[in-house]
């Protein structure tokens, strides 16, 4: 049975958000070293302005657990697309690296709630059999974010704006953030979300409507489920039998970032400038990045489902971390420049097919139904305080330790995830979102 129409509709909706995320990070990558030149900012200037915005999302993460769980993700996406909107138009129109700051930090509460309620979304919506494929919707329109963003700043560049250019990188990302608020107009509230509130024939009409295989069977599990945790509206997610979903979704959002991903993404015009690329070569070798990553994010969502999400991590941290070593060995060497690319491009390939493609899905399916916006929030502010704290090291550790020890930093963290994901990590395909809260909630 494949997903019908309405759930297709449905799941890429929700997902439209990342795609939001994805060209926001390609859009800095471009617009980042003309603001330097613009704003005459030092190292520690141009790290606080990729990072400030990533102190939004964090921020925007747990903001958004907390209303998602109140008034729903759909109604909650809402307000994150229009915030969103708002702070790329303020970016686009800023007068100085003060305002460039503050609507950046704003338009990070949009995208850290996009990150948080999208997933939770979908994995509500979906039944067990396709729930690894549609919440990969998300990290796919994550990549396709990335790749027509670097397409984007390209086609940018070679207009020559002048003085224009940083303003129209960012200006456009306004365009997908219409599409997302605009899509969130035609579609139902969570199944789940709706049972939590006790509007029954409310979640029954959504399973049916989403070819749920036995409407009536699931939303009887959904009530045991709800019934047996005692589930309460404003549940705390830190409580003692959530500490193993609260493992799960905090080292996998940590390792995410340790994995250098946003680092390479957000710096690699000034990485392959540091390996003596041209800027216009360099936005050419983003695009290339950018294909690979949405190519092997569809290899990763085709087999999540068959060869499981475990599978997925384990394989992927064995390729990230030999490419990562081959890089720091190019910079540190100073020898056979030549294979960065092809080394960065191997990179994204094993990333995309696993981290890439298993976090979303991971986070969302480890917490139950009473916390699981709340857990969503927890998972991916871990995911964003790592990406912060990266994002503003990266260029002052590359300036005075040399280009090749931050990668040597991030191949360890991937030996590490490898090891912690042999032994820690349960598999959780196949499974209903209530079978797997049977399993991970402990008393």
């Amino acid at each position: 049975m494949r997903p019908n129409s309405y759930l297709m509709k449905a799941a890429l909706s929700g997902a439209v958000g990342g795609l939001l995320f994805g060209f926001d990070i390609a859009a800095v990558s471009g617009f980042i070293d003309p603001v330097v030149r613009a704003f005459h900012l030092s190292d520690f200037g141009k790290g606080a302005t990729v990072a400030i915005a990533t102190i939004g999302t964090v921020i925007g993460c747990f903001v958004a657990g907390v209303i998602g769980q109140r008034l729903g993700a759909r109604t909650a996406m809402r307000y994150a697309a229009a915030l969103y909107l708002l702070a790329a138009l303020g970016t686009a129109l800023s007068v100085n690296w003060p305002m460039i700051l503050v609507t950046r930090f704003l338009g990070g509460l949009g995208l850290g709630s996009a990150t948080v309620l999208g997933p939770v979304y979908i994995t509500e919506l979906s039944p067990a059999l396709w729930r690894g494929r549609l919440v990969g919707l998300f990290q796919l329109n994550v990549v396709a974010g990335f790749l027509v963003g670097y397409t984007s700043n390209y086609l940018v560049r070679l207009a020559r704006f002048g003085p224009l250019e940083w303003r129209i990188m960012i200006g456009v990302a306004m365009i997908p953030g219409l599409l997302f608020f605009a899509a969130l107009f035609g579609i139902p509230e969570s199944p789940r979300w709706s049972a939590a509130r006790e509007r029954m024939r409310d979640a029954l009409a959504v399973l049916t409507l989403a070819g749920a295989p036995n409407p009536q069977a699931e939303l009887a599990e959904i009530q045991t489920a709800l019934t047996s945790e005692h589930a309460i509206a404003h549940e705390p997610v830190f409580r003692r039998k959530y500490r193993f979903p609260l493992f799960l979704a905090i080292s996998i959002g940590a390792f995410n970032q340790l994995a250098g991903i946003n680092a390479v993404l957000y710096y690699q015009g000034s990485i392959f400038k540091a390996a003596g690329f041209s800027q216009l070569s360099g936005d050419l070798q983003a695009i290339a990045i950018g294909l690979t990553n949405f190519l092997f994010c569809l290899v990763g969502m085709s087999v999540i489902d068959k060869f499981g999400r475990k599978s997925l991590l384990l394989v992927g941290a064995v390729g990230t971390f030999l490419c990562l070593s081959g890089v720091a060995w190019i910079f540190i060497s100073h020898t056979h420049q030549a294979a960065l690319l092809a080394l960065l491009v191997t990179y994204i390939a094993f990333f995309s097919m696993s981290q890439g493609a298993v976090i979303w899905v991971y986070i969302g399916e480890v917490f139950p139904t009473s916390v699981r916006s709340k857990g969503q929030g927890v998972g991916s502010a871990s995911h964003w305080i790592m990406n912060t704290l990266i994002a503003f090291a990266f260029p002052v550790l590359a300036a005075r330790l040399g280009a090749g020890m931050p990668f040597v930093f991030f191949a360890a963290f991937t030996l590490l995830q490898f090891i912690v994901v042999a032994l820690f990590y349960p598999e959780t395909k196949g499974q209903t979102l209530e079978q797997l809260q049977q399993k991970l909630v402990r008393s």
